[in-house]
């Protein structure tokens, strides 16, 4: 029922002046209400629109479409790419890029169980000629599935679901984007530099043991062992690269940030463990879940897109105060926005932002009512890098006029 009604919507639409009447590509995105029924979906969606040679997409434990989340519930949202086929190639591990195919950048799902998950996607981003992918891990409570097919090259066995391993569309430089990141955390802390670590733990911070560093950033001390506890449990810990932009000047998260959670404590050591390989010259900063931090780097990203768009008619200022009509937010000719993709982190969704899609609406205030699909993960990935609490905003453009 749930495809019959999304198949309706769609035929509906291509209908309408100015619509694709024979997309090519596919992007959907299933909550994971609906993992169990991966195979037969697809297969039911590929013969109701068989001008679709191509789909790529994943489960999330929530699914955006256009200016509306689907979170903890049965959920469906798919967008149709009018594309050339020259232009894009869908791959997955059944399907490797081939490499007479010149990527520039990719739209990438990943399974988190896949071992060597960062350096996968570190090596996907290298075959690409901008070094810039865009995506998510899947989430899901039930099969973390991965849709991947491509006609001119299906492999029958799969029928084009899959688990484990990487998947999505390789976009030539012919498709012209643009992506930006938003954080979701503030720094509780100035910056500081890892200056002795070993695999997942931080030792010392700008000569200092990191657990003291910790305890005495969070005002607590483990004399008080329920009440350190708890504060620690609450902190999250960004890091950040040498030579990166980390904390910036007004005292927020750069785009380089990588949040990660804490999850030990060396006592005996004074050793902070957090869940990433940590290395000496790497700047760290600990952090927390901010819904003022969120909306306001949310409202950046939009607006740092739209002066790129249009910076001619629309000031950075006004843009990012975000006090557009109904009028201005509608699809405007130049803007250029063809659609859009959404990936956010499982741990935001809009209860996050203080009501039901209150972080879509933000954006549809921004960019207009644009297509728009998307989903909520257990990861972000952005550049060549594996986010947490974040969101990555992509927006797929056309040529501007001349």
């Amino acid at each position: 029922m749930a495809a019959g009604l999304v198949i309706a919507q769609l035929r509906a639409q291509m209908t309408l002046p100015g619509h694709a009447a024979a997309p090519r590509l596919g992007l959907l995105y299933i909550t994971d209400h609906y993992a169990s029924d991966a195979n037969a979906l697809l297969a039911h969606l590929r013969q109701e629109l068989p001008m679709v040679q191509d789909w790529a997409g994943t489960v999330g434990v929530g699914v955006a479409a256009n200016n509306a989340e689907y979170f903890d519930e049965p959920g469906m949202a798919l967008m149709l790419c009018d594309l050339p086929a020259d232009q894009y190639r869908v791959f997955s591990g059944a399907q490797p890029l081939p490499s007479s195919f010149a990527a520039s950048s990719a739209l990438v799902h990943a399974d988190p169980q896949t071992p060597d998950l960062s350096e996968l996607i570190a090596e996907m981003a290298g075959r690409t000629q901008s070094g810039y992918l865009f995506g998510g891990l899947t989430a899901s409570r039930t099969q973390a599935v991965q849709f991947a097919w491509q006609q001119a090259a299906a492999v029958a066995p799969q029928q084009g679901v899959f688990t484990g391993g990487l998947s999505g569309v390789a976009w030539s430089a012919d498709v012209q984007l643009l992506s930006r990141v938003t954080q979701g955390c503030a720094p509780i802390s100035k910056e500081r530099t890892v200056t002795e670590s070993e695999g997942h733990v931080v030792y010392a911070l700008d000569g200092q043991p990191a657990l003291d560093v910790l305890l005495h950033d969070l005002g607590v001390s483990l004399d008080e062992p329920q009440t350190a506890l708890r504060a620690v449990h609450a902190t999250l810990v960004g890091l950040t690269s040498a030579g990166l932009e980390g904390v910036g000047r007004t005292g927020s998260l750069g785009t380089d940030v990588r949040v990660r959670h804490i999850i030990g404590l060396d006592p005996a050591r004074k050793g902070v463990a957090v869940a990433d390989q940590v290395e000496r010259g790497q700047k760290l900063a600990f952090c927390q879940m901010n819904l003022q931090a969120a909306k306001s780097d949310l409202r950046r990203i939009c607006a740092e897109i739209r002066e790129e768009l249009e910076p001619e008619t629309l000031s950075l200022e006004t843009a990012h105060a975000l006090a557009a009509s109904e009028a201005e937010a509608a699809p405007h000719p130049a803007r250029r926005i063809a659609g859009a993709v959404y990936v956010s982190c499982s741990g935001r969704g809009g209860p996050h932002f203080g009501g039901p899609s209150a972080e879509l609406q933000w954006i549809r205030h921004a960019l207009g009512d644009v297509p728009l699909v998307g989903f909520f993960a257990s990861g972000e990935i952005a550049h060549h890098h594996l986010y947490g609490y974040t969101g990555v905003l992509t927006v797929f453009t056309t040529p501007a006029e001349t």
